[in-house]
């Protein structure tokens, strides 16, 4: 029987390894309760959300200074500020979606069948776009053009659909929209922001009863374990995808839809 704690370690690492690569930390969580009995219950459905503050707190690590500007400037400057109402355009989208039709998603397209395919189609995607010749032509993730925050998205609810992959959507349209492969990838990382706070504290009101005092060391270590996995990750893909693309997640994505469909086949 493994121990609770164990499993917050592994979940941990799940969680900051996936957030912000374009392979989905959803559906990889979802396939690893389902395979290796992990996180079943009220309380873990709750806790793989929960951790993802963890991995918040990387990116606010990483980008403080930059973000920290933001903050101070943008009742004062009008870049900052327009990033801010970028960031809010952005976000806007999911918040629509996820009200309306959040019940709906959880209850029909959260099983390993849909985790599965989802992971193969955006895997083929991915591949499609690195061997697009794009020219891009935004290169600063805080001033892309308003209408291209709002693309964005509109792509990132494709994410709630588990296995799509939030970085990875918001990071294919952006490149499709004109960004360059950092700069993408970069505002996948503050998009990530409101959007895991907004699903953070949501999913925390919704789920308050499932919550007691034991379980808060639990947390706080899943927490911890997604926050220094998150930070190492950050900074390697950066520089990783800047070098090399997108070709290694998205056969990443693929080999492990592919091997989940023939485990799920043979009815494990």
């Amino acid at each position: 029987m493994m121990s609770d704690t164990l499993r917050a370690v592994i979940l941990g690492i799940i969680e900051g390894v996936t957030e912000f690569l374009p392979v989905s930390s959803t559906g990889h969580l979802l396939l690893a309760e389902r395979f290796f009995g992990l996180g079943e219950g009220g309380f873990w459905d709750s806790f793989t959300v929960l951790i993802q503050l963890g991995a918040i707190l990387a990116i606010v690590v990483i980008y403080f200074a930059k973000l920290w500007k933001v903050a101070l400037g943008m009742f004062s400057n009008a870049e900052d500020r327009r990033f801010v109402i970028g960031l809010l355009v952005a976000f806007l989208p999911a918040v629509i979606i996820g009200l309306i039709a959040g019940k709906y998603i959880k209850g029909y397209l959260f099983n390993p069948w849909v985790v599965c395919f989802s992971l193969i189609v955006g895997g083929a995607i991915l591949l499609w776009v690195d061997q697009l010749d794009l020219k891009p032509h935004e290169h600063d993730a805080t001033a892309f053009p308003l209408p291209m925050y709002l693309w964005i998205g509109f792509a990132q609810c494709l994410a709630m659909i588990p296995g799509v992959s939030r970085s990875g959507a918001s990071i294919v349209a952006a490149m499709l929209l004109g960004a360059d492969k950092r700069a993408a990838a970069e505002f996948s990382f503050f998009l990530a922001i409101p959007t895991m706070l907004g699903a953070f504290v949501y999913d925390l009101y919704k789920n308050r009863a499932d919550m007691s005092a034991d379980h808060l060391g639990i947390v706080a270590i899943g927490f911890v374990v997604s926050f220094i996995t998150a930070i190492v990750v950050v900074k390697t893909f950066l520089n990783y995808v800047t070098r090399h693309g997108f070709t290694l997640f998205a056969w990443w994505r693929v080999i492990v839809g592919t091997i989940g469909l023939i485990a799920l086949a043979l009815g494990k």
